[in-house]
């Protein structure tokens, strides 16, 4: 049997960890949406370092809204939602292991979406190096984002390993 970690009888499957993963998951997404995703270098003089948020704005801005809108949703809303509902999920007392509802099962859902954006950079990425056009690197904002994503993920998997609070 494993070992309390606090003192009030919670088991190493609800650790200690928990909560700095819940503040580090908004802290990076936070970071990801505003900081450099990838930087591109074209002819060795021009260069761009556009964010998440810069790359929603220009599509809107440019008349796409429509793909603004798609990449707002999958990049930006999908990540908040899913963050909200762990964070509803670790602050309910009452959620058993196996047992966590409609929220419970909405969270998997969000978590499929989550890391599409550092997929759709990495293709941009391998796309830009293969084509000779412009060379390509990894910024900040992508590893924040996709550590945002990671980190949420570990949290919402502590939470439904954790013992009830009722002992059951």
């Amino acid at each position: 049997m494993s070992q309390p970690l606090t003192g009030r009888g919670s088991s190493l499957r609800y650790p200690l960890l928990l909560p700095p993963l819940l503040f580090a998951g908004p802290f990076l997404l936070a970071l990801g949406l505003v900081l450099p995703l990838v930087r591109f270098e074209k002819l060795y003089f021009f260069e761009e370092t556009p964010s998440l948020a810069d790359i929603i704005a220009t599509l809107w801005r440019d008349g796409n809204i429509a793909l603004s809108l798609l990449v707002a949703l999958f990049s930006a809303i999908f990540p908040v939602l899913k963050i909200l509902t762990v964070l509803y999920e670790a602050a309910r007392r009452g959620n058993e292991p196996g047992r966590s509802g409609l929220i419970g099962r909405f969270i998997p859902l969000l978590s499929k979406w989550s890391m599409m954006d550092v997929l759709l950079v990495a293709l941009v990425i391998v796309a830009a190096k293969s084509s000779g056009v412009a060379s390509a690197f990894t910024q900040p904002g992508l590893w924040c984002y996709a550590g945002s994503a990671l980190t949420v993920t570990v949290a919402h998997w502590l939470i439904q390993a954790r013992p009830s609070p009722n002992g059951l």
